[in-house]
């Protein structure tokens, strides 16, 4: 469905030719004194230059041809050559029934649809999510979704960190516990135990345990390398003790994921990027990509119109062990063999732009990602306490992301029960919907690129920019709806309401919610394109926003006009309609009542 803007447009441009003026002089834009006009058109100012004519001229002769044009309440040429312009209230309402007989409220899928992987998530095994996994996963999982809703095959991929010095010092640290376990015999040839040596519980304490000690003593952390190197060259107790520790470890992330209502089409891992390496590494050095520096097999990506400095991409360490350099490298080769994907983004924290930076030249230097393939790096900022500083809990810790979604959630409980009585098992239920709603609203409205304050408070409140406010704003149009259904004995259904009985005046705060709503194909197309859920986020809120001010001028069940209180119904219907879209694409959704 075309955008309302470009057929406002559609009208200008032609009027601009008509008159012997280029149409991009007809591009118009939402008005930035809404107070004045809703759109406006800067074109004659930019045409004056060229064809060598004062502004107010070339506005006046476009003019000339559009001022009777039945799309258009008022249309005024303003000094020194604006073009303002207010659209019909009929045409608008005609908009908005388009949109409504739409399932997709208007808004058409790609023509060219593409496969997309995103690269989200990016937890090390054998630890438990904390809030540092908490952006990451936000954000991919709503790009993934806005990609899918415009259209796309997005593949959302965990991409586990599971072939790091992590592995060695965890294996370390039990053998240091535990030395007459099977898996450290070199000797031994049978087959390994099913049983894991270890519960979750205690490979969570194990691995921040060897890592404090690593640091302490350099001697443990050399072994610790060279457990590293042995797990990735194959020895067979350490390749069972990794299953052992990554069956105990992925059923827990995917538990805490499904919290947060994330889910990944790939649970794939570093280690699956493993078998690719030799090849990719012999066909480098053949293709003399590759040199040695410092012991070390690095490639250069370094270009000429650099003013920065561009280190070599390192590939294997001097002794011959991989890097996430050289897992991230071959996990391309893997993705683009398995899945031709003509774009991988990846939503990483972005104090690894410069890694990005340099993977993603080195894959296109070397051929491993053709040119016609697009390559993202997505940096996220960092999420902040009160104080300004990295989020932690009141003892200094990291905190774990289950213990952030149970504070919030019991916060928002806490707050629903001193509102109203209810039955706690629903009060329970409506509190995980909201605040699952206020942790990624209050994520998701911010650039993702910007650090912010994570404030539970703030976050939690039923008013302003926040997701309870989105979600109680969808309730109280259900709580409508249901009192329409008790009085008409009907539901009111899309299909059989209209948004344009009768010619009628229209009030400021229902045009201002109709002409919100009929942004909504406008605003998914530049969320989708500038990978921007907060774009969503803003036109939520002004959408809440513009509803609840229509809501309290009017009074919408008790109205008498049955045609006006018809509209009204089919308008509110689209509204919930849209805000249901947005808020699934966001990553939760909304209760029936708060």
């Amino acid at each position: 469905m075309e955008k309302l803007m470009d057929q406002i447009s559609d009208v200008l441009k032609k009027a601009f030719v008509e008159k012997g003026y280029d149409e991009k002089y007809g591009e118009v834009a939402l008005s930035n004194r809404p107070d004045l006009c809703q759109y406006q058109c800067n074109g004659a100012l930019a045409a004056a230059k060229q064809y060598k004519k004062a502004p107010i001229m070339i506005a006046n002769d476009v003019l000339e041809l559009v001022k009777d044009n039945p799309i258009f309440s008022s249309i005024t040429a303003i000094m020194p050559g604006f073009i303002n312009m207010n659209l019909n209230p009929d045409y608008i309402a005609g908009y908005l029934a388009d949109m409504a007989a739409d399932e997709r409220c208007g808004c058409d899928k790609a023509k060219n649809p593409k496969t997309i992987i995103i690269d989200y998530g990016g937890p090390n095994v054998a630890k438990p999510l904390h809030i540092g996994h908490l952006r990451s996963a936000i954000i991919g999982e709503s790009l993934k979704r806005i990609g899918r809703f415009m259209g796309h095959t997005v593949i959302g991929d965990v991409h586990l960190g599971d072939w790091g010095l992590q592995m060695g010092l965890i294996i370390t640290e039990l053998k240091k516990r535990q030395p007459e376990l099977v898996y450290f015999d070199e000797n031994y040839t049978g087959e390994y135990p099913d049983t894991p040596p270890f519960t979750l519980s205690e490979l969570e304490e194990i691995y921040p345990a060897a890592s404090a000690y690593s640091k302490e003593h350099p001697e443990y952390k050399e072994e610790a390398r060279n457990a590293t190197v042995q797990l990735q060259q194959g020895r067979r107790g350490y390749r069972a003790l990794w299953n052992h520790i990554m069956n105990v470890s992925i059923p827990d992330l995917k538990k805490n994921y499904d919290k947060l209502n994330v889910s990944f089409e790939l649970w794939k891992k570093e280690s699956d990027a493993q078998p690719y390496i030799p090849d990719m590494v012999a066909d480098m050095k053949a293709r003399g990509y590759t040199r040695v520096s410092e012991g070390a097999l690095v490639i250069d990506v370094k270009e000429d119109t650099d003013t920065k400095e561009i280190p070599p991409y390192i590939l294997l360490k001097s002794d011959g062990a991989t890097l996430y350099s050289t897992t991230d490298l071959a996990t391309m080769l893997e993705r683009m063999k398995l899945f031709h994907p003509d774009a991988i983004t990846y939503v990483v924290d972005k104090r690894q732009e410069m890694h990005f930076e340099q993977c993603f030249r080195c894959a296109k230097k070397t051929g491993i990602v053709p040119d016609s393939t697009k390559l993202t790096f997505l940096g996220f900022g960092t999420m902040n306490g009160k104080d300004g500083k990295p989020f932690k809990t009141r003892e200094g810790g990291v905190m774990r992301l289950e213990t952030l979604i149970q504070n919030i959630t019991d916060a928002v409980y806490d707050k629903i029960m001193q509102n109203r009585e209810m039955p706690e098992e629903e009060a329970r239920a409506i509190a995980a919907k909201v605040g699952l709603a206020a942790i990624k609203y209050g994520d998701l409205s911010n650039q993702a690129s910007k650090d912010y304050i994570f404030d539970i408070d703030r976050f939690i409140a039923f008013e302003g920019n926040t997701g309870p406010y989105i979600l109680y704003t969808m309730v109280r149009i259900k709580s409508i709806l249901a009192k329409y259904k008790d009085q008409t004995g009907a539901d009111a259904k899309l299909s059989n309401l209209s948004f344009r009985k009768t010619a009628r005046e229209r009030g400021a705060s229902e045009m201002a919610l109709m002409l919100q709503a009929a942004k909504f194909n406008d605003m998914m197309e530049h969320a989708y394109e500038e990978n921007a859920p907060h774009k969503i986020c803003q036109f939520v809120y002004e959408l809440a926003d513009a509803f609840n001010s229509f809501y309290h001028e009017n009074k919408i069940i008790s109205e008498e006009d049955a045609d006006k209180k018809e509209e009204w119904m089919a308008l509110i219907l689209l509204v919930l309609a849209i805000l249901e879209i947005c808020i699934d694409l966001l990553g939760f959704e909304a209760p029936d009542r708060m």
